[in-house]
């Protein structure tokens, strides 16, 4: 393997993922994380100097849709139950922390 990780850098990515590993599955993680180098420098071999950039697998113009109002303006008939209403809205009890 071209990639080697030390004892101390396994130590301190357990420490920031949170994790108590035993000494086989510091050893496991080890080798899995030197085998995830080695394949993303095999990929670092592809030539991608013709390939443009991407931020979604999918096109993407326009992820916003306008709002369109389909039942209508609904304030008067809300407002119709209400105990009290006030400049088209609803007014509630204040309310203090104490």
């Amino acid at each position: 393997m071209a990639n080697v990780i030390s004892d101390e850098t396994m130590e301190y990515v357990g420490i920031l993922a949170k994790l108590e590993l035993s000494e086989e599955e510091k050893k496991q993680a080890k080798h899995d994380m030197e085998k995830m180098l080695d394949y993303i420098d095999k990929l670092n071999e592809l030539d991608t100097s013709e390939v443009e950039p991407m931020s979604h697998i999918f096109p993407v113009q326009n992820v916003f849709r306008e709002d369109i109002v389909v039942n209508g303006d609904g304030v008067s008939n809300l407002l119709e139950n209400a105990p009290e209403s006030k400049n088209n809205g609803l007014v509630v009890p204040m309310t203090t922390i104490q």
